[in-house]
């Protein structure tokens, strides 16, 4: 394997946390391959004013982008750190972080929150949260579920992606989401490019992701510990 190859990491989650994963990555002397899978779009809604809930369950930085100023002086509490490093750089003054998945973040909200106090808002992703709102409602809170993104399919494999199958220079390619490695895998059977993945790494975040992935011939596939982006990386040592 070429010096070359075992630098180059394939990072196919959507922008803006594409980029901040390629700077991890650089960080760790490793080249990043953007090639996102999914465009995140924002979704209009009308969230509960700031007065009316005790706190925000976040479940991805991009459900934090949607939220408006007038919501930053409610505690939020966050499905992971990254959530939660950047709902604090947006102007959040109380973040709590679960440091896990979906499950963690409703144990989380049962051990911080009191049903008493009020309604929790949940804003989520198109046809995401529905368990997690559903783990909350069974310690007795109040859950409106918002949608404040979508995440819309590509509709062919990026370019960045095709050219380094072909050029056989990827060390690693990192899945953030099931729904990210059902697409790859499926477009990447679509160019015809499915057996360039033998001498690749699969690195996948969580279970899920981990078995979708199975349907390519990568040299391996490995899921993270825990469904954190550092434990993910973790994986590259």
């Amino acid at each position: 394997m070429s010096e070359r190859r075992r630098d180059n990491v394939l990072v196919t989650r959507p922008e803006p946390g594409a980029g901040e994963t390629a700077e991890r990555l650089s960080f760790l002397d490793l080249v990043p391959v953007i090639a996102p899978l999914l465009t995140i779009r924002r979704q209009q809604t009308r969230l509960p004013a700031s007065g009316e809930i005790q706190a925000i369950l976040a479940t991805s930085g991009n459900a934090v982008a949607a939220l408006p100023l007038s919501h930053q002086g409610v505690p939020l509490l966050a499905v992971g750190d990254a959530t939660a490093e950047r709902a604090r750089a947006a102007g959040f003054t109380e973040v709590h972080s679960a440091n896990g998945d979906a499950l963690a973040l409703a144990a989380l909200a049962a051990r911080l929150l009191n049903p008493s106090n009020g309604p929790v808002l949940l804003v989520c992703g198109s046809g995401q949260g529905k368990a997690l709102a559903e783990a909350v409602r069974a310690h007795g809170f109040r859950v409106p579920r918002r949608i404040v993104y979508a995440a819309e399919k590509v509709t062919a494999l990026p370019p960045a992606a095709a050219t380094a199958l072909q050029a056989d220079v990827l060390r690693a390619a990192l899945f953030f989401s099931a729904e990210t490695a059902r697409q790859f895998v499926r477009l990447t059977e679509a160019a015809g490019l499915a057996n360039r993945v033998r001498d690749v790494q699969a690195l996948a975040i969580g279970a899920a992701a981990g078995v979708a992935l199975r349907d390519l011939p990568w040299h391996d596939v490995l899921v993270a510990a825990r469904p954190t982006q550092d434990e993910l990386l973790a994986l590259l040592r």
